[in-house]
């Protein structure tokens, strides 16, 4: 999968009775290393107003879904957590 897509991390802060502020506090490269940061920031935050989502646009999300669910079906994990569908036979 190409790694010339962009994943920001962002902050959200939602002050009492006013809307919420956004800023970026990651631009990352891969959705690995967005997650691994937005899992970082959670860990040290205390504040109960503050969350973190990450954030791309459509068609770099779209392809790694599509990229993420691929790789579980080829490797038998989709089949695992969804046993309602059954496994393609193999065609020999």
């Amino acid at each position: 999968m190409p790694n010339n897509k962009v994943w920001l991390v962002i902050e959200k802060y939602v002050y009492t009775n006013s809307r919420a502020t956004h800023s970026v506090k990651k631009t990352a490269y891969s959705v690995e290393e967005a997650l691994e940061f937005k899992s970082a920031l959670e860990k040290l935050n205390d504040q109960k107003d503050v969350s973190y989502f990450l954030a791309s646009d459509v068609d770099t999300v779209l392809e790694n879904v599509a990229y993420h669910h691929n790789k579980s079906v080829q490797n038998g994990t989709y089949y695992d957590m969804h046993p309602e569908i059954k496994r393609p036979v193999a065609i020999k």
